[in-house]
């Protein structure tokens, strides 16, 4: 008999009984015990054959007691399956007489393809079943996990993910790149392209600005060719597959199959050519972004070095890679600016490519190592030395499986449905991708400080989408990978005393400053409440401190004011209220750590929401000049709010819930409102945003700020409604195919909501120690801990029908709480459901509901106040009001600072001239509020105006007569609502100046922002009338630059008129349909005015 089997490792690491007589070793992995009681540690990896090797035989020595590898004359292989001994057995007192489990699996899929039990050398038998041998018995054997992860789930539709291969966190992503640009193309890959570019080294997941790509190679056969579009080559996805840890496709321009496989820092490609005189590989330096500066050389006739300095999202990044071929390439050629450069081995430059040439035969493949580093080239080759010591593809892509099972395994669920553990664990895949590790194998890394630094003590890591991964990604690593996640704060506390700031948004090693807040306190105070503490606690303290007390994106006017003013920064809602919440944060870290006055502080400043929210409306609106912004539309999407509108912003008071319901009105008012959120038929308004999917109602899954608010409903007398929601969401917005994510992967966040929901909890606040309860999707799953502790959660009635909880348990015992805490899971539990079809109001109005509220340093909210936007003809009323009942307000009209002895607010009053109004509330037992100011002015004209275009909602300026109100609109179109705004349509005015008068010229101010899609009129044509209105042109005026200038200007397009007249009509044409050269190409464009200048 032959076993057809390759040993990768001539000598078992596995130690044997010193009584050889009694050697009784079963192969399965992990550890286990013999029936002699002899323990032995086993790796599975050590008895398999892998794809396209060879196959050998694997022979028992009886007297060096191990096996041995022996050629076979018989030798062949299999390019599609991999072969490997599950668990063997030998009967103790005849090591010649032996049994064992062969099993054969598809490498690309992962499943058993056939399976074959040998059990004695003379008389193989079938079956894997009914083994002769009494002391023979089958180990339970590690579930292959990977098998049920499908990369492509989020390639499609606006997932944004990337199919390539990749360890867990690891830091490199060699993978497929099929588009250059556009928001469906961040990571390089999408699933509805059939041309594809190359293979780049590094992708993004799931975000939704593009970077990375770096260092594209390309396999081709042929002359040599440096246009992209000439060495691109179509494929079909039919060829193409993706697993854990390995990728493949066939490129059919060049019937070239490609392979990818990986380890944390070098990739492996494994390229099978037809027989060609010129096979080539393509090696592309300026692939994607803008180069900064490149350069490459040519080391020997195996191996490339190079560097790339680019910018795209991160304006900076630095990246070396190190390359080595299996075989010596015959010929090579590096091009400057597309030319070839004969003779060259190095080159500098921003526009760098090159080529090498192999002649192969029919299916021969070549191989490529290729290492990266963001340190120096030494660093690459160091990588690549360490983690690639041989062109074992096979064993590499069995060893990247291995990674991945090993983390997928610290989450098993019991289930039938395959597509259902497809969806799952592929979103515990994709929460597990990042951050990812960025340093090299000696601990060097290059730090925001753009120098190289020595991790000492820990992993340094990047890629830290924090607006994102601070809700639920970041909580879920905390519980499953604490090590892990130390490491991450650490890497935090680096980047501050390098950097000068905690991260917001790091790409490799550039801060982006992308998103709001400051979201690694949270993720610090989360880790630190569950048990996280071996860091300097002094020190992250002050770098939060420092975080939210700098001169930047509003953060001190927020501090100075209570509230970022829409006036004087955009996206102020949102901002006030992410503040707030990190506010909170250090508040309760302050407290865990002993700095009382840090916590009185912050908790203070925790409640800023409160001076932002409308009580007449129920919303948390932008404030403007002392009032609210208007009109106001909840629904509309706007400059006031973070890729969303008022409803996706309404419920983020997540540290002070409770007190959200007691402003509101209380417990039925506020469940109302999240009814209306779920429910609503009206759609969204505004400008278009595409981040915003996934909608129920106004409930936006597709984009993060919405993630907890289903789960709100616990805080109200209808919890039966979270569980409602949360079931629909995770059958309803994630399935298993490549548009299977309602939105941004999100570097994890996306999928880590369902991973946690999954569980039948989920962080509402993260900054503590609790969870709150939602609905379990799986019968049974079992999570182990690092502690080796296991969190059982079974819920045994579980059903498309049965969500519904009606009992739990924990340890047993029955629980009669809404919430669990960390210290309930961390040492290991056991967690009960009993679910039904039908709520069970009684019993769930008998659990103890979850309580968010802050009870200490209760504020006044501020004072609004009414009056006219900003200016007046007449006279204007003013009046204030307080979203707090019992406070008394008091105000001033000369700009100073109002206290108790000033004019108490008792009506509205009416103003004639210009006023600066500063409002101040007061309430006995709270602390008073920060001052509303307010500034309003007198016209000095009478002229009136009519705009016969439609003005977009989102950029009124106020009211028609913003063109002639003489308040000017400032280059930060942004903040305050001074431009006058008309998306897709040509513009028309008609100003009556009252009288006939003599006017000399007349202007209007016109403002381009291209990269907004804000472009200047082509031409403006100006006409005049007298008492008949019979208007007639007097002049047209051009833009003053070009459409192609990305500079944001201002500039006033004037005619010189030089007559008698009444009426003033100036007609301006849109620019129209954005051209191919544009990144919104297709979209329309904007025209921005303000303000009509008559002389």
């Amino acid at each position: 008999m032959q076993l057809r089997l390759t040993l990768l490792f001539l000598f078992p690491i596995f130690v044997f009984a010193q009584n050889k007589k009694n050697l009784v070793p079963e192969f399965a992995l992990g550890s286990f015990v013999d029936d002699y009681g002899i323990s032995y540690t086993i790796n599975d990896s050590l008895w398999i054959q892998n794809p396209g090797m060879k196959f050998h035989i694997i022979r028992w020595n009886r007297e060096q007691q191990y096996l041995v590898a022996k050629n076979d004359s018989a030798n062949k292989t299999d390019a599609n399956k991999y072969t490997r001994i599950d668990y063997m057995t030998f009967n103790g007192m005849d090591p010649w007489r032996w049994g064992f489990c062969l099993t054969v699996y598809n490498a690309e899929s992962d499943e058993i393809a056939e399976r074959t039990a040998y059990v004695d050398r003379q008389n193989p038998k079938k079956g894997c079943n009914g083994y002769p041998f009494s002391r023979m018995k089958k180990l339970e054997n590690k579930k292959n996990y990977s098998a049920f992860v499908n990369p492509f789930i989020g390639t499609g539709g606006h997932g944004h993910t990337y199919p390539g291969p990749a360890l867990p966190f690891g830091m490199i992503q060699p993978g497929p790149d099929t588009r250059l640009d556009g928001w469906d193309g961040c990571s390089g890959y999408h699933y509805t392209d059939s041309l594809l570019y190359g293979f780049s080294q590094t992708h993004l997941s799931g975000t939704g600005i593009e970077d990375y790509c770096d260092f594209l190679i390309m396999p081709t056969t042929g002359k040599p060719q440096f246009s992209n579009k000439q060495y691109a080559s179509p494929f079909q996805k039919k060829n193409e597959k993706a697993s854990p840890g390995y990728y493949s496709t066939y490129l059919d321009k060049y019937k070239i199959r490609a392979e990818i496989t990986t380890t944390k820092r070098a990739g492996l490609y494994k390229f099978t050519y037809p027989s060609s005189k010129e096979a080539n590989v393509i090696i592309d330096l300026k692939h994607r972004d803008k180069v900064l500066d490149s350069w490459v050389e040519i080391v020997n006739d195996r191996e490339i070095r190079g560097y790339r300095k680019s910018s795209s999202w991160a304006k900076g990044q630095e990246l070396y890679f190190h390359l080595r071929y299996n075989k010596p390439f015959k010929a090579f050629g590096i091009a400057i600016n597309d030319e070839l450069q004969p003779g060259l081995k190095r080159a500098k430059g921003t526009n760098i490519k090159l080529y090498i040439q192999f002649e192969t035969d029919a299916q021969e493949s070549v191989y490529a190592q290729v290492a990266i580093s963001a340190v120096d080239a030494a660093g690459a080759l160091k990588n690549l030395n360490s983690e690639q010591d041989g062109f074992d593809f096979g064993k590499t892509v069995a060893n990247a499986k291995l990674a991945w099972n090993k983390e997928l395994a610290k989450i098993e669920v019991e289930e039938t449905d395959k597509s259902k553990l497809t969806t799952f664990y592929t979103a515990l895949y994709h929460a597990l991708l990042n951050p990812n590790l960025y340093m090299d194998v000696d601990g060097k890394y290059r730090g925001l400080d753009n120098k190289i630094h020595t991790a000492k003590g820990f992993d340094y890591y990047s890629v830290f989408s924090l607006w994102d991964t601070h809700r639920t990604e970041h909580p879920l690593l905390t519980l499953i990978d604490r090590k892990r996640t130390l490491d991450f704060i650490k890497t935090f506390l680096a980047m501050y005393e390098q950097g000068g700031l905690l991260p917001i948004w790091p790409v490799g090693n550039e801060e982006t400053f992308c998103m709001i807040g400051n979201h690694a306190i949270p993720v610090i105070t989360d880790a630190y409440a569950k048990g996280i503490r071996d860091f300097d606690t002094k020190l992250a303290l002050k770098a939060m401190k420092h975080a939210v007390n700098r001169k930047q994106f509003g953060i001190d006017h927020y501090a100075e004011q209570g509230a970022v003013m829409a006036d004087l920064e955009h996206e102020s809602a949102s901002k006030t209220v992410e503040y707030a919440y990190d506010d909170w944060c250090i508040a309760q870290f302050a407290k865990m750590i002993g700095s009382d006055a840090d916590y009185q502080t912050y908790m203070t400043r925790a409640q800023n929401w409160k001076n932002i929210y409308d009580p007449s409306t129920g919303h948390i609106r932008a404030r403007n000049n002392g009032g609210w912004w208007k009109p106001f539309n909840p629904t509309e999407v706007n400059n006031n709010y973070t890729e969303g509108n008022s409803w996706h912003y309404s419920f983020s008071t997540q540290q002070d819930v409770n007190g959200h319901i007691e402003l509101m009105g209380g417990e039925k008012i506020y469940q109302q409102k999240l009814d209306e959120l779920f429910t609503t038929k009206l759609g969204l308004t505004g400008r278009d945003q595409s981040d915003i999917t996934g909608l129920i109602g106004q409930y936006a899954h597709g984009n993060e700020p919405s993630h907890h608010m289903a789960y709100l409903f616990n805080y109200t007398n209808h919890p039966e409604k979270t569980q409602y929601y949360i079931n629909k969401i995770m059958t309803e917005q994630y399935h298993d195919q490549p548009d299977g994510l309602s939105g941004n992967e999100d570097c994890g966040q996306m999928s880590a909501w369902l991973v946690m929901s999954a569980m039948g909890i989920y962080p509402v606040s993260p900054g503590n120690n609790v969870y709150n309860i939602g609905t379990p999707w799986f019968k049974k799953m079992t999570i182990s801990l690092e502690n080796g502790k296991k969190i059982i959660i079974n819920a045994p009635a579980k059903s498309a029908e049965n969500y519904y909880i009606k009992g739990i348990t924990l340890n047993g015992k029955a629980h009669r709480k809404l919430t669990l805490n960390f210290d309930d899971l961390s040492n290991g539990v056991s967690l009960n459901f009993t679910l039904s079809a039908n709520p069970d109001l009684n019993y769930l109005n008998g659990l103890v509901k979850p309580v968010m509220k802050i009870t200490e340093n209760l504020i006044v909210p501020n004072p609004i106040i009414e009056g006219p936007q900003e200016t007046f003809k007449d006279k204007a009323e003013v009046s204030l009001t307080s979203a707090l009942a019992g406070t008394e307000i008091y105000y001033t009209l000369n700009g100073t600072i109002p206290n108790q002895q000033s004019a108490k607010y008792t009506a509205p009053f009416t103003i004639n001239q210009d006023a600066t109004i500063n409002a101040i509330a007061y309430k006995k037992g709270f602390k008073t509020s920060y001052v509303s100011k307010a500034t309003y002015k007198k016209m000095t004209t009478n002229y009136h105006i009519k705009i016969n275009s439609e003005i977009n909602r989102s950029f009124t300026g106020g009211g028609n007569e913003a063109l002639i109100d003489g308040v000017r609109g400032i280059i930060n179109w942004r903040v305050g609502n001074r431009w006058q705004g008309f998306w897709d349509r040509d513009f028309e005015a008609v100003l009556d100046l009252g009288k006939i008068q003599m006017v000399n010229t007349v202007s209007i101010g016109a403002l381009q922002d291209t990269q907004a899609w804000i472009i200047f009129p082509p031409e403006a044509e100006f006409f005049i009338a007298g008492e008949d209105m019979n208007f007639k042109l007097v002049a047209t005026v051009k833009s003053p630059t070009e459409a192609k200038d990305y500079t944001i200007q201002i500039k006033d397009l004037m005619a010189k008129v030089g007559a008698q007249c009444r009426y003033i009509k100036i007609k301006a044409k849109n620019y129209g349909t954005l051209p191919s050269w544009h990144e919104g190409a297709g979209g329309k464009a904007h025209i921005f005015f303000d303000e009509i200048t008559v002389n």
